[in-house]
């Protein structure tokens, strides 16, 4: 079995170190922080037992596993004989094109390397190797070992034997791969941006408060959470940060123009569920607001933010990010979507996304309300996805 390097030992890092080793590898999880690595050390442990307690392995499986892992503090030449390394460092371009400058000199000539990145051009984090070939991006969802889905990001100077050796390793994890390309947020966190970004907009402008927009969007829409409630889980720091990422990346198209509300959360510390306080206040005997359940609003809120969601998804098929299958599946399994995007608007009908889409536009006289040219064509023609 190829053995693993996995760099960065947070929660993802860790994660990935577990999905490798519980599949048969030996696994190299290397932090130049001890603190970062002890506790590492103390979640693997804690985690495999656990596993064991509920009887999803025996003892003796977790301990098996367990002695895969090598925990590496000082020196990144520990990984020398690793056929694949992944890095899940911080979401920082010139940290990550650094630390890879320092990996070429030290790992063996046929290794991978692949960044964990959810956002940031692995185009340019390849080109601080001198074989930039050998670089991709395999970016896991958190936490990766209960996350099916994997993207897989080729570079454009990436081998596509490279790419096929790696989607080979990560679906022998018994995860489920899909392949995008490299533009911001590739697949999952590109077109989820309007569940976030429209449903501030309506917040924004008094349409609904919180609560409501939550509520519409589980109880009308079938989603598992509501996007204020989702923005709370992941953490104001993390989500508004991917936003503004991918908001400059896209060269300030205003499709993806951040949020003052979440912006002034960030700024308050108000991070969400970790910080006790976020859209919603987590300190005990607070109650929570009641959400207006009114079925022409709710159904109007659902109806404005699935049409901005289709739309992003049509997009990404437009500019040859990912196949229409490809970010269905993505967005089922990586985010939890109860319906892939481009089959709702099969059923919604194509006629109609375009048409409130450009009532929205005619509204607001915003390009963030632009209908993709690709649903304007099949419209057109009559034509459907699927």
């Amino acid at each position: 079995m190829t053995k693993i390097g996995i760099i960065g030992a947070g929660a993802m890092g860790t994660g990935i170190a577990q999905v490798a080793a519980t599949a048969g590898h030996e696994v190299y999880l290397y932090d130049a922080n001890a603190d970062a690595l002890q506790r590492a050390i103390t979640t693997l442990r804690n985690t495999l037992d656990m596993l064991a307690q509920k009887g999803k392995m025996t003892e003796s499986a977790a301990d098996t596993i367990f002695r895969r892992f090598h925990f590496v503090e000082k020196k990144l030449d520990s990984l020398r004989d690793c056929g694949l390394i992944i890095e899940a460092i911080i979401e920082n371009l010139d940290v990550k094109k650094g630390l890879f400058d320092q990996l070429q000199e030290v790992i063996a000539p046929d290794c991978m390397l692949a960044t964990n990145t959810s956002s940031l051009s692995v185009t340019s984090i390849a080109s601080a190797c001198r074989e930039p070939q050998r670089v991709l991006g395999i970016h896991f969802f958190n936490p990766a070992p209960l996350m099916k889905l994997v993207e897989i990001i080729p570079a454009i100077q990436t081998n596509g034997k490279i790419v096929e050796q790696a989607q080979a390793i990560i679906q022998s994890w018994n995860k489920t791969t899909v392949i995008a390309k490299d533009t911001p947020g590739f697949i999952v966190n590109r077109v989820a941006r309007p569940f976030y970004g429209e449903a501030l907009r309506i917040y924004e402008e008094g349409i609904a408060d919180i609560a409501t927009i939550d509520w519409a969007m589980k109880e009308v829409g079938g989603f598992k959470m509501g996007p204020f409630e989702l923005m709370d889980f992941i953490g104001h720091d993390v989500n508004y940060t991917v936003t503004e990422t991918i908001f400059q990346a896209f060269f300030y198209d205003p499709r993806y123009k951040p949020s003052f509300s979440q912006k002034r959360l960030v700024e308050a510390g108000y991070l969400g569920k970790k910080s006790g306080r976020g859209f919603y206040d987590y300190n005990e005997n607070v109650i929570k607001p009641r959400p207006n359940e009114d079925a022409v609003l709710c159904e109007t809120i659902f109806e404005r933010i699935g049409v901005m969601l289709i739309n992003e998804a049509a997009d990404a098929v437009f500019w040859k990010v990912a196949t229409k299958e490809d970010i269905d599946l993505a967005m089922t399994l990586g985010v939890n979507y109860p319906k892939g995007l481009l089959k709702w608007a099969d059923e919604w009908g194509i006629d109609t996304i375009v048409k409130t889409l450009d009532d929205l536009y005619h509204v607001y006289h915003e390009d963030r309300y632009r209908c993709s040219p690709l649903l304007r064509k099949m419209a057109k023609v009559k034509e459907t996805f699927y």
